[in-house]
């Protein structure tokens, strides 16, 4: 990685990429700090304590703190998201959209507009919902009907300059805006993790117990990255061979390709469905400042990762459970529809491509379809594991950061992406000058 990088700023066009996209990133950090007017971040940061629940926890890790802290970029790139995820099943689900995708780039420019106005819209109704909620909460200046919509105006400039900076770092910088931006925002809760770490284990001990505690922490750092790097890289590659046919006086075909197929396919999306749906009904009641009692409440208190894996409350370890299932279901579920055996298949046989020892068509679908519940099932297991070792030791231990789980496998996931990209604006630097010569 390091060579990558060293090698990558002896080229200028690539070293001018890289240093716009830390310009970007800057900015980004920068509009996380800056308070929207007329909130009161004492006591907004007190309420958000108040939440035991916690399930702003990991939307908080997403905004890079900009949430607690009520920033104008408290949304930050959420929406974007979410509405990139609507996006894409909506392609897979409404025909025309599908069309749209396959019409080359223009087509795909029609999609990201729609993205933008979906992203648009769904900043406007989470501004709205947090402006109310503040009012509601007497965190507001004033607290009148202005307050509220200085708020959304405020939430929504924000969201959409994030979105606008993320497409300029895809355009004009290094690896997918998007990403790199929720990259950073992620690592920028590391430091003060790490500092949780140490006053837990390490702060007051004596030398020989200080040392064992950063010993066994390391270790479980390292397994969790290793772990992740190797589930995000490992895939199963399908052989394909191409049958021989004459095209006028040549022989063409013959190749040997492969399908590669990803053992996390559906990367990160099973966990962010399932945890958007546990959280979901504590962020609507936090909002509305209703504490439900009585069976609801204790319904409730189960659906949250707060209180998972707790040696006094072993019952609430029941909505752990049910979080590894809904995993489980939106691995098979999101895979499902981003991608299709049968059409894989039908377009190997137009091509005059087959599998090894496998018939053309339906055998071959059938064949596809086997392997890829097997990986998938692999892959889904490996995303429980990551995602279980913290809530684990946030049970267990009290300790609750967020370099692990969801966050690692991003982390890791856009580092990579973004390496390989590095590595291929290289090569075609180095064909361009072999091809000049």
């Amino acid at each position: 990685m390091l060579t990558t990088l060293k090698n990558a700023f002896k080229v200028k066009e690539i070293k001018n990429r890289i240093l716009f996209t830390l310009m970007i990133l800057v900015v980004v950090r920068l509009g996380a700090q800056l308070p929207i007017p007329g909130v009161s971040r004492d006591v907004f940061a007190a309420w958000f304590e108040a939440q035991t629940g916690g399930a702003f926890n990991f939307f908080d890790q997403m905004t890079g703190g900009a949430f607690t802290q009520m920033s104008v970029f408290a949304l930050n790139i959420t929406p974007y998201i979410t509405s990139s995820i609507i996006m894409q099943l909506m392609t897979i689900a409404i025909p025309k959209l599908e069309e749209m995708q396959k019409d080359g780039e223009d087509g795909r420019k029609k999609i990201r507009e729609y993205t933008r106005y979906v992203t648009i819209a769904l900043a406007v109704i989470e501004g709205l919902a947090m402006g109310i909620g503040l009012y509601r909460g007497g965190n507001l200046m004033h607290n009148n009907v202005l307050d509220i919509i200085m708020v959304t105006a405020a939430l929504v400039a924000g969201a959409s300059l994030v979105m606008w900076l993320g497409e300029q770092i895809t355009e004009k910088g290094i690896g997918n805006g998007i990403s790199i931006i929720l990259l950073i925002n992620i690592i920028s809760t590391i430091p003060s993790d790490f500092k949780l770490l140490y006053d837990k284990f390490l702060s007051g001990k004596n030398i020989v117990k200080a040392g064992i505690a950063g010993i066994i922490i390391l270790a479980i750092i390292l397994f969790i990255v290793v772990f992740v790097v190797y589930l995000q890289d490992g895939e199963r590659r399908i052989p394909v061979q191409y049958s021989k046919k004459v095209v006028g006086r040549k022989m063409v075909g013959g190749s040997t390709s492969s399908i590669p197929l990803k053992v996390n396919t559906a990367g990160v999306i099973p966990i962010i469905f399932a945890s958007s749906i546990m959280s979901l009904p504590g962020i609507i009641l936090g909002f509305i400042g209703k504490t439900p009692g009585g069976i609801p409440g204790h319904i409730l208190a189960a659906l949250s990762s707060s209180n998972w894996c707790k040696p006094s409350q072993p019952i609430y370890s029941i909505g752990l459970l049910i979080y590894i299932l809904l995993v489980v279901f939106f691995a098979y579920f999101y895979t499902s529809i981003t991608f299709n055996p049968l059409a894989v298949a039908d377009n190997m046989k137009k091509q005059g491509g087959f599998i090894p020892g496998i018939r053309p068509g339906k055998p071959t679908s059938d064949y596809l379809n086997k392997i890829l519940n097997n990986i998938i099932f692999i892959g889904a297991v490996g995303l429980i594991i990551v995602a279980v070792i913290p809530i684990f030791c946030a049970g267990v231990f009290g300790v609750n950061v967020s370099f692990g789980g969801t966050s690692l496998i991003i982390i890791v996931g856009v580092v990579l992406e973004t390496l390989k990209q590095i590595e291929s604006m290289m090569l075609v630097r180095h064909y361009k000058g072999f091809l000049n010569d």
